[in-house]
């Protein structure tokens, strides 16, 4: 199997980071605190407590090993040191303007960090895809479920260097 990087922006993987510990930290012991007291009451089998808790540890046990999957094949790459700020890269926030000039601004982010609704378009879209080394003035055409779209690269931005 190939290996791509996963890349990600460091907002991202904070919040990736953010999510593991609450459930490492915070929710998984307290569960476990439950699910030992409930253990103690006797009879397992019509115990809600237990069967519900032994459930959710699970659940947890899952997201836990998905997220520290994530976070280790994770490539942080910080979008203000890109060198090449002309051309949409990673961690560009482009705005794109179709054939009846209507404007839409975009993120394009990890694509665990997507949200189409918020804006932040996953590296790997079609849509980011079509962006990538477009540079201001350029014409790109994307096939989107409706049909084929072209939108021209009206501004490219990158985070100001901190």
């Amino acid at each position: 199997m190939e290996s791509r990087p996963n890349y990600i922006t460091p907002a991202g993987y904070a919040a990736l980071r953010a999510e593991y510990d609450r459930l490492f930290a915070d929710e998984r012991p307290k569960l476990v605190e439950t699910i030992s007291w409930a253990a103690g009451n006797g009879d397992r089998s019509e115990n809600g407590d237990y069967i519900y808790g032994r459930k959710r540890l699970r659940e947890i046990d899952r997201t836990l090993g998905r997220l520290s999957a994530k976070m280790k094949a994770a490539k942080v790459v910080d979008p203000a040191q890109q060198l090449d700020k002309s051309r949409v890269y990673f961690g560009a926030t482009v705005t794109i303007a179709d054939e009846d000039d209507n404007q839409r601004t975009l993120t394009i982010v990890g694509n665990d960090e997507a949200d189409a609704g918020a804006g932040r378009v996953g590296w790997d879209s079609p849509l980011a895809r079509a962006l990538r080394g477009a540079t201001i003035g350029d014409l790109r055409r994307i096939m989107l479920p409706g049909g084929e779209k072209e939108y021209e690269i009206v501004e490219i931005r990158y985070p100001a260097t901190g």
